[in-house]
């Protein structure tokens, strides 16, 4: 691999690992100051906002500067994101400001690969971004949760600046000043990228003029039969999975009495499950054979439910990572299929745009039902109920869809064939 790929991964790696460990620390920061558990909850919907809103918009300004100095900028917003949390900003706003910036920052770690490395490396480039994104996430919340624990955070707030009153008085706070630090470390990675040459290509005069061909691209995909049913799958997979990590948190103190520091090692137990049930999915299935982990969404929902049963933590871990793998094992054969049906149909570029906007919607969506439960005066075991008969419901909706368009949809791409074979006869 170049030199500037490492540095890359550096950047990724620490930016990725404090956007973890901050998701703790404000979850920690809104429990301090008595905020009601539906903010907690209300934290996942807030960072995937504008993931949602500038869908159409962030992978035009990528291609518009540099690749390092898009992510440099996006790591700065993060920052000025946190530095909100510390000084008297709502903690939902800003942390919804350190979302605004990963959503500049998503499109334009991947696209530089394309343009440092042949195509021959892309495949174990990607794999390694994939890896690296999983050992961050886990590090993350393990990291965030240290900091927030009373060994750690005494240390940090004994810290005296000399002729400076911070106003840094809570665990929280001073894990969130110390977070500002490894961003600022993950901007100096990016200030260290090659310039790949490639020619930059200017955002429009008017930037709305991006979303018709967004839109035309987001059609394109639903209306394709099998791009329907992997967009719908791998939506409603991340749309569960990326409020997992709060419910865990929210399931561990009321099931187990966890402090945050306790529940977030139980987060960790979930990714280890992820990595594990994507890699054997990524040695046992075959694009072809896709749709048939489809049933598999059903068990998560169904597991989600069985969790509020749990009262052991030794019941708890195997679990967690059984819950983990299933949803590995779900997203791996789906997510080849969308990228390869999304290539096909509109290019590798648009497809992951149109992917990232549903995923992030289905997120925001899950994540402000979730929050409304609790809103509402459901129970935390009475909202995770809920949260797992509708994942459970809806991929079971999936399925007879797909079972109901099998045969019609054998028969049309026989009809192709037999168009393909005449048209080479002649």
């Amino acid at each position: 691999m170049k030199r500037g790929f490492y540095t890359i991964m550096s950047a990724q790696f620490c930016s990725s690992l404090a956007d973890n460990a901050l998701f703790v620390a404000a979850v920690e920061l809104l429990r301090t100051n008595g905020s009601p558990e539906w903010q907690r909850a209300a934290l996942v919907p807030m960072f995937a906002l504008f993931y949602v809103v500038l869908a159409p918009f962030v992978g035009a300004f990528a291609d518009a500067m540099p690749k390092g100095k898009v992510m440099f900028v996006s790591n700065a917003i993060k920052v000025v994101g946190c530095l909100m949390m510390l000084f008297g900003s709502h903690p939902l706003i800003a942390y919804a400001v350190v979302g605004l910036g990963a959503a500049a920052y998503s499109p334009a770690k991947y696209g530089i690969l394309t343009e440092l490395l042949p195509a021959s490396q892309l495949v174990k480039a990607n794999g390694w971004i994939e890896g690296l994104t999983i050992a961050s996430i886990i590090l993350g919340v393990l990291l965030g949760g240290q900091l927030v624990g009373p060994n750690i955070s005494h240390w940090l707030l004994s810290v005296d600046v000399p002729l400076l009153d911070t106003g840094i008085d809570t665990a929280a706070e001073a894990a969130i000043a110390t977070l500002i630090a490894v961003y600022l470390a993950a901007a100096w990675f990016n200030t260290r990228i090659p310039h790949t040459g490639v020619e930059m290509r200017a955002m429009p005069g008017n930037p709305l003029a991006l979303l018709p061909d967004f839109w035309s691209c987001n059609n394109r995909l639903w209306r394709d039969k099998l791009g329907q049913i992997s967009l719908a799958t791998t939506t409603l997979f991340w749309g569960a999975g990326g409020n997992l990590k709060f419910i865990v948190l929210a399931w561990a103190a009321a099931a187990l009495s966890y402090n945050t520091t306790q529940a977030s090692a139980l987060t960790g137990v979930v990714a280890i499950g992820t990595a594990v049930g994507a890699v054997v999915a990524s040695m046992r299935m075959r694009l072809d054979m896709a749709t048939k982990v489809i049933p598999l969404g059903i068990a998560m929902g169904v597991l989600l439910i069985l969790m509020v049963f749990i009262k052991s933590i030794w019941i708890a871990i195997p679990f967690l990572i059984l819950l983990g793998g299933l949803g590995g094992y779900l997203v791996v054969p789906m997510n080849a299929l969308l990228q390869h049906r999304g290539h096909n149909l509109m290019g590798a570029g648009r497809s992951i745009a149109v992917q990232n906007f549903n995923e992030q919607a289905a997120i925001l969506g899950l994540g402000a039902f979730y929050s409304l439960s609790l809103k509402m005066g459901l129970s935390v075991f009475g909202a995770i109920t809920v949260f797992g008969l509708v994942v459970a419901g809806v991929m079971w909706l999936i399925r007879r869809w797909h079972i109901s368009n099998c045969t019609r949809y054998s028969e049309e791409v026989e009809h192709l064939l037999h168009i393909a074979r005449h048209d080479h006869h002649h």
